[in-house]
């Protein structure tokens, strides 16, 4: 899917200025504070709304149903914020829809003028998300991997996406140079007690905002195609009652990090705190359903982006 165009762009943010105001009962300045934009811009846009006939007895644009459901899945799971996007029934692909909503929070995030700390993840949606980005001069803001960028055969990690960030985006940036996985407790400890690390480590628990991928488990799933899992250690995890992974760290069902060696292993950062961080898990699928619904449940994430599809199955639950 090509990246929207500037027009649709700003009707769709009309729509949905124009739904929190008239649907929602929101004022202009909680409209400016959810979008991140200034309370004369987001009376711009709900003007837009009414003269572009967004606005009748009901909203008149396809995101209205995807609104409705964000706004469910929202008040359901308790969360700061919820994108969801139009699902085509035709596509096979698990980033289309949701790699474009996913760059356009992040340019959200990054068109602000105060510094902010952007910590971001891994995998196949985040790196078709960023791939969108137009050029961005933010100097004032710092970007850090959560997750290492080197793969088990010791090469560039494909899908790690801070590098390709880093094309687009004019700030600082800081990768994380380890695998994903190390051999043991013990190696974890000591790599991380580096300096380089430390202050990798340090920097990402100071994010204000965190993009993430959640992954589905099983011998199909991107860890074990990438290589960073044998398919025996997954089947035993999923056995074990694994649900899903984000940046490497399994959880079961509940959403509770597994009590398990692998999360020994894991060299990522720890998922920045949820009370500081708006958490964005990024993620669609019927496969990925349970590591959605335990990431949820588990309070993993306070924010997401998904398709109408998986939207309505997470609300029959």
């Amino acid at each position: 899917m090509a990246r929207r165009s500037d027009g649709s762009g700003r009707l769709d943010d009309a729509a949905r200025a124009g739904w929190m105001y008239y649907v929602a009962g929101r004022t202009q300045d909680e409209i400016a504070s959810a979008m991140g934009i200034s309370r004369q811009s987001a009376q711009r846009l709900v003007s837009l709304a009414v003269a572009e006939r967004l606005i009748k007895v009901r909203l008149d644009h396809p995101i209205a149903a995807c609104l409705e459901l964000g706004k469910a899945l929202k008040d359901k799971f308790g969360l700061r914020q919820v994108d969801v996007v139009p699902t085509d029934p035709q596509s096979s692909s698990t980033t289309v829809g949701i790699a474009e909503a996913c760059a356009q929070e992040v340019e959200r995030w990054l068109r602000r003028t105060d510094p902010i700390v952007l910590a971001i993840g891994t995998g196949r949606t985040l790196k078709a998300a960023v791939d969108q980005l137009p050029v961005i001069e933010c100097p004032q803001h710092r970007i850090v991997s959560l997750t290492g960028n080197i793969a088990p055969d010791g090469s560039a990690a494909y899908y790690n996406v801070i590098f390709s960030m880093a094309d687009a985006i004019k700030a600082r940036h800081y990768p994380m140079p380890l695998p994903v996985l190390v051999s043991s407790a013990e190696e974890r400890a000591l790599l991380h007690q580096q300096q380089l690390m430390r202050s990798a480590l340090a920097l990402a628990a100071e994010a204000d905002v965190t993009f993430v991928g959640i992954g589905e488990l099983g011998t199909a799933a991107p860890l074990c195609v990438d290589g960073f899992l044998e398919p025996e250690t997954m089947t035993a995890l999923v056995d074990g009652g694994a649900s899903g992974e984000i940046c490497g760290w399994m959880f079961d069902g509940d959403g509770k990090l597994l009590d398990a060696p692998v999360n020994e292993r894991v060299a990522s950062v720890p998922i920045p705190s949820r009370e500081r961080s708006t958490v964005v898990g990024v993620a669609k699928g019927a496969r990925k359903l349970p590591a959605i619904r335990g990431a949820l449940r588990g309070r993993l994430i306070n924010a997401l982006i998904t398709d109408e599809a998986t939207a309505e199955h997470l609300l029959k639950v």
